[in-house]
């Protein structure tokens, strides 16, 4: 196609040439140049608009060469991030994780097949199926009533003669404190210090159990801030039940005292019984959740049974469950259908521990770091004992405290 171009601009000259000799007279020399002058100034067009076309042919090819690098680009980061995803991602745990809970769930459905098994048997046998232990109410109210009357109570408080002390919680084997029980005591008129059984109100008197929790709040914010202060981070088991939960300006002012004690609030556990947590509506519970929000965790205490959705306690803000050591010890499966050393690691997985409470012997102690269960708290360990005097808060007392130990 060019040459045939070429061959029209040879033939143009030609008659451009001849139409010079012979129209204008020109002589053959003049005619010839300007033929040659004719078809240079074409060659240079045709030259020029084919280069032209070159280059804008050849820009877009970049154009869509670049477009095609820039997908490329894109497919190699997104194959990128898939190929780090499938390396970072530890397929091995998560495999003996689902193992895990593929056997405790085959378990289970074993235990229940067995129980309907034996329920329809007896209904066979008697015509009535009596109740399988696990439906039968555990936590019934077996506790005498305070032998201290709630008039002496308040007035032991307005004088105050009610004090805080603390009881160790300890990490096995080597035995550090993981965390100490604000426990309050009451100084009775002869110098003789009352547990809380025997002040503590069972029924009604809210008033008063706020009163108390409020004040061992108190206690714990100060000895928890004076501690971190001195460079020794301390955690602090805070009880609190639903007389305070379930009141709104109760609610309040544990709500203020958190927000005004934000550095130090990731170091309070409130301890909550397990038959509050059972008889709570969803309204007080969702308390505890904002509780939660304000840096606070909680611990479940006097556990009758370890057969727990952790899953929601840890969604609450639960870390620890407490159970009675004796009584686990003397009936295991009351508590639990699998050894306490899988009930242990499987809590775990859902950062909620196991603390043992009431240990009275060391053999207790071995058995329960060898299950796994590695908090421990009872009379042979310490008893509740009184807090280092620069730690407590400052405020007269109507009796002289007795001997005091420092907290570890």
């Amino acid at each position: 196609m060019q040459g045939l171009v070429y061959i029209f601009i040879v033939l143009a000259a030609l008659g451009i040439a001849g139409a010079a000799y012979f129209g204008l007279t020109f002589s053959p020399i003049e005619a010839f140049v300007t033929a040659i002058a004719f078809g240079g100034v074409a060659v240079m067009l045709l030259e020029r608009a084919l280069r032209q076309r070159a280059e804008a042919r050849l820009e877009r090819a970049i154009e869509d060469l670049s477009r095609l690098l820039s997908t490329d680009a894109q497919a190699g980061a997104v194959l990128s991030q898939r190929i780090n995803a499938i390396a970072d991602a530890n397929a091995g745990s998560r495999l003996e994780a689902i193992e895990a809970d593929i056997s405790v769930l085959g378990t289970v459905i074993r235990q229940v097949a067995e129980a309907v098994a034996e329920i329809e048997d007896a209904r066979r046998g008697a015509g009535a199926a009596p109740l399988p232990p696990e439906l039968e109410k555990l936590d019934d109210d077996t506790f005498p009533e305070p032998v201290i009357p709630v008039e002496l109570l308040k007035e032991a408080i307005a004088e105050n003669r009610l004090i805080c002390h603390i009881e160790p919680v300890i990490t096995l084997p080597q035995r550090r404190p993981h965390g100490y029980d604000i426990v309050p005591r009451l100084m009775l008129e002869d110098g003789e210090l009352a547990d809380a059984p025997d002040f503590m109100p069972r029924r009604g008197n809210d008033e008063v159990v706020q009163r108390i929790e409020a004040l061992a709040l108190e206690e714990a914010i100060v000895i928890a801030r004076r501690a971190r202060t001195a460079g020794q981070p301390i955690r602090l088991f805070v009880p609190i039940s639903r007389a305070t939960i379930s009141d709104p300006n109760a609610v309040a002012q544990v709500f203020a005292s958190l927000d005004a004690n934000r550095a130090i609030a990731d170091g309070l556990v409130f301890s909550v019984a397990q038959a509050e947590w059972r008889a709570m509506p969803l309204s007080e519970k969702s308390v505890l959740s904002q509780i939660g929000h304000r840096a606070a965790t909680f611990s479940l205490t006097g556990a009758t049974s370890l057969r727990f959705d952790f899953g929601e306690l840890e969604g609450i803000g639960f870390t620890s469950v407490r159970f009675d050591a004796s009584r686990f010890l003397r009936n295991p499966e009351e508590f639990t259908d699998f050894h306490a050393g899988d009930v242990a690691a499987y809590a775990r997985r859902y950062h909620v521990d196991l603390v043992a409470t009431g240990i009275v012997d060391e053999q207790q102690l071995l058995t329960f770091f060898e299950d796994g269960i590695v908090l421990v708290q009872g009379p042979h360990i310490s008893g509740p004992g009184p807090v280092r005097p620069d730690l407590l808060v400052e405020r007269p007392v109507a009796a002289p405290a007795p001997r005091r130990a420092e907290a570890q």
